[in-house]
């Protein structure tokens, strides 16, 4: 069936999950192995996501899909969602139950162009095969329409992940031939001026402009092995990859985390203002106390915490704000503030991510004028850039990080995304400087 109705499928079949198709889930202890077949060659879709608490998901192969778009892509996912995992029996340990993994795109009229091509505005899938690794355990999970098809894929992928050689080091960068601006330093500073005149008229609060940079590359890119650098790099970070059997890759590793949910406990944060890393440690705290100081930032900052917890505030029991402090990164350090909510009611994560999405701190104050704004500014599609990328299950728990320190891979090419906030006395030249610092986590990785 065609994927854009919306409905979800299963691959290499034509139903629906209105057909009652039936799916089965088994699992089996793994032990420590090596997964990177899992994500080896290009034909499946394949996914990854760590989170820096110690959870990881690699994953293959597409057992359902679930896609949407338009302004109700929130509810229409939640609802593909449920009719699936009402009919997915799984045989296992909870650790290693089904997911269903992928993200939004930043505007809900996203069409799925170049560099974009096969990342719709909302795609999530439940992969056939899934490796979950906790902190102290592997699991290895599979999923069919029947059970014995469940049960020859796992047996299969368990002799493939047990028997294979151990891996040596990861592949080495591709090298940067060079790079190319979506938008010139000039252009940057029209727009800049553009926001504070709306910002000055009482349109605006906030807007977060971004850029897009296209780094050509001298040869082609191993995004798996790029991601784990990042890892080593950035080990607070979430760490996601995204690949369909369609269209570029998308990955990164994002410091912020839109929501975690586990059942009625939902943790959040404020992630704005930054400012660069020092030398030394006497540096890093120079750096932090003039952004602690000055009013730009704490006013940036602040109209983070506050739009987070009004977003919250119709979903929740109590609210807790916690002390402001540093998240400090191999290159950047960042105002932070921890946020945390008991729901009241039964509520799917999906809800509180189309609740939040986009914090300030991605898209601005008030939303409207902000996203008018940017539509305006930007000459480029942000597609999955600052969206939601995450994982729910079937209880309706999970989480998702805003897809910062991102790019998306496609051939030799990778197109690498940043941005920072406009507020009332931003200079152009200092948020030039910024953006550009903000590219530099996985472009250090490129060359």
């Amino acid at each position: 069936m065609d994927r854009s109705s919306g409905e979800g499928r299963l691959a290499g079949e034509t139903e629906s999950v209105d057909d009652a198709v039936e799916l089965v889930s088994r699992s089996r202890d793994l032990g420590s192995v090596s997964v990177s077949s899992i994500l080896d060659g290009n034909a499946d879709s394949r996914i990854q996501w760590a989170d820096p608490d110690g959870l990881e998901l690699v994953g293959r192969g597409v057992a359902v899909r679930f896609t949407a778009d338009g302004t109700d892509r929130f509810d229409r996912i939640r609802s593909q969602a449920s009719r699936a995992f009402d009919r997915l029996t799984h045989d296992g340990p909870a650790a290693a139950r089904p997911r269903a993994i992928g993200g939004f795109s930043f505007h809900d009229g996203h069409e799925p162009a170049a560099p974009w091509a096969g990342f719709d505005a909302a795609s999530f899938v439940v992969p056939q095969v899934l490796v979950t690794r906790t902190d102290d355990r592997t699991w290895l999970t599979a999923v069919g329409s029947r059970a014995n098809e469940a049960e020859d894929r796992l047996e299969h992928w368990h002799d493939r992940l047990t028997t294979q050689s151990t891996t040596g080091p990861g592949a080495s960068p591709p090298g940067v031939a060079g790079t190319r601006r979506t938008t010139s330093p000039a252009e940057w500073t029209d727009q800049v001026e553009t926001a504070l005149e709306r910002i000055a008229a009482g349109r605006l609060a906030k807007v977060v402009l971004a850029q897009a940079l296209s780094v050509d590359l001298e040869g082609p890119i191993d995004v798996p092995a790029t991601l784990e650098r990042l890892g080593r790099q950035y080990p607070n970070c979430y760490r996601f990859l995204v690949a369909h059997d369609v269209g570029g890759t998308f990955f990164g590793a994002p410091p912020e985390r839109l929501v975690s949910k586990r059942g009625d406990r939902v943790e959040t944060e404020a992630l704005a203002g930054s400012v660069p890393r020092g030398e030394t440690p006497a540096e890093d705290e120079t750096h932090v106390e003039r952004m602690r100081a000055d009013a730009k930032f704490q006013d940036e900052h602040g109209l983070v915490v506050d739009a987070i917890c009004e977003q919250l505030a119709p979903f929740a029991r109590d609210l807790t704000v916690r002390e402001q402090t540093i998240r400090r990164l191999a290159t950047i350090q960042h105002l932070q503030t921890p946020i945390e909510a008991t729901l009241e009611g039964d509520r799917h994560v999906l809800e509180i991510v189309e609740a939040l999405h986009p914090t300030p701190a991605v898209g601005g104050v008030p939303p409207d004028a902000a996203w008018e704004t940017i539509r305006d500014a930007e000459p480029f599609d942000r597609g999955w850039y600052a969206a939601p990328v995450g994982w729910f299950d079937a209880a309706g728990d999970g989480e998702f990080a805003v897809a910062l320190r991102s790019g998306v891979a496609s051939d030799e090419t990778v197109t690498l995304f940043a941005g920072n906030g406009i507020v009332a006395d931003s200079d152009p030249d200092d948020e030039w400087d910024e953006v550009q610092l903000k590219f530099r986590p996985i472009l250090d990785e490129l060359r």
